[in-house]
């Protein structure tokens, strides 16, 4: 972050300018349809499926390391595909699934394998993998 001049030395007052990259690089890559999947609901919805950061602390369960804060990001919004259950027809007196169900639920598309290394008690080093988030998309549920 990098504030701004004062506004006038003469009058006394500041104007402090606050700009923080990351929120404009995730404005800018989040608005955008990833690898030519259009986005299901318009840009100008706020709850359409899309990359939420946050920023969690990783510790260790069981061994004495320091902890570290990583930034982390996951997939959620809404997905403008309805949900239906259609009755399947058949000529046997079981059904084992009688029903074909259709739903959309917004997930990761694309995502990285990152690591993290804390450093514990004794000089030992531990290392946390976990997988960032590039990338989310309406997707057939499972």
């Amino acid at each position: 972050m990098r504030p701004s001049a004062p506004l006038s030395p003469s009058s006394g007052l500041v104007l402090l300018l606050v700009f923080c990259p990351l929120l404009v690089v995730v404005h800018a890559s989040s608005s955008k349809a990833e690898n030519g999947h259009s986005t299901h609901l318009g840009d100008t919805d706020p709850d359409r499926c899309m990359r939420h950061h946050f920023v969690e602390t990783i510790t260790h369960p069981i061994y004495k390391c320091n902890s570290k804060m990583v930034l982390l990001a996951r997939c959620e919004g809404h997905c403008s595909h309805t949900s239906r259950s259609d009755p399947l027809i058949s000529f046997s007196s079981v059904l084992k699934q009688p029903f074909k169900s259709t739903c959309s639920c917004c997930r990761p598309h694309t995502s990285k394998l990152k690591a993290v290394r804390l450093r514990c008690a004794g000089g030992t080093r531990i290392t946390a993998t976990y997988r960032y988030i590039l990338a989310c998309n309406c997707e057939e549920c499972s």
